[in-house]
């Protein structure tokens, strides 16, 4: 019998770093630092500052500090405030980046799937599709985004999957924001296609003063890995999560005599 072979691949995620004019230089120890440690960087969303081209050029100049790792990102709300969202995606595929806008792929055996997200509140406390156009266009909205996380993670075949957030799927990692922006930090919606397609772990952002760690409701780890809340959270360490996943390398197991 052919015995299968494993690896760990470690995976590094951060969010909200917010670029912009003033970060040249600023973000590089950080990306070296992950260089060191990890075998893929997540980057979910609130890549620039205001979304400007411009600093997308800066981010890019700072991510060579990890040119010799796989990079994959989703947009954040802040990537979309001065209507260059397309060009900041252009500059950072160009540069190797791999953007997920409901859009799988795989490094070292695992498979990522990725999008935005949206806001809309949680459980019982979800904003429902009723009332004025705006509203319902507001639920659509979230309902869009669920959407391109499933259809993603469906295209998904490996063993090991992780999904790729910027807003949360889960109540538990805003809690510390006050209770009254909660509906604006992200949506349960989110959270019905991970209970169809299981994966080994959620990364967003968004929420700077929410919780570094919850759950689905299968037990599936949500992280919120939002610069400034690692950095206040965990000052003695890097401002990064890092997160192991093992894969098998090896042909599957035949029995013998088959």
């Amino acid at each position: 019998m052919a015995e299968s072979k494993k690896k760990t691949v470690r995976i590094a995620a951060v969010s909200d770093i917010h670029c912009s004019r003033r970060s040249q230089g600023t973000l590089q120890p950080l990306f070296a630092q992950v260089a060191e440690q990890a075998d893929v960087l997540l980057l979910p969303g609130d890549l620039t500052d205001y979304g400007l081209a411009e600093e997308a050029h800066i981010l890019v100049k700072e991510l060579t500090a990890a040119h010799n790792l796989p990079i994959i990102a989703v947009l954040g709300n802040h990537d979309f405030e001065s209507g260059q969202e397309q060009e900041v995606v252009q500059i950072l595929c160009d540069a190797g980046v791999t953007m997920l806008d409901g859009e799988a792929c795989e490094m070292h055996g695992v498979g990522f799937a990725g999008c935005k997200g949206f806001a809309g509140g949680f459980g019982r406390g979800a904003l429902g599709s009723w009332g004025e156009p705006a509203i319902k266009a507001f639920v659509q909205e979230a309902l869009d985004e669920a959407l391109k996380l499933e259809s993603a993670l469906a295209r998904l075949r490996t063993p090991q999957r992780i999904a790729v957030l910027h807003y949360a799927p889960v109540r538990g990692t805003v809690e510390g924001e006050p209770e009254e922006i909660f509906a604006f930090l992200g949506s349960s919606r989110l959270e019905e296609p991970l209970g169809r397609y299981p994966v080994a772990a959620v990364f967003h952002g968004h929420a700077h003063n929410g919780s570094p760690e919850a759950q689905t409701r299968t037990g599936t780890p949500v992280y919120n890995v939002a610069l400034p809340l690692l950095q206040r959270r965990f000052p003695d360490r890097p401002p990064f999560h890092l997160f192991e996943v093992t894969v098998d390398t090896g042909a599957p197991a035949v029995a013998a005599g088959a």
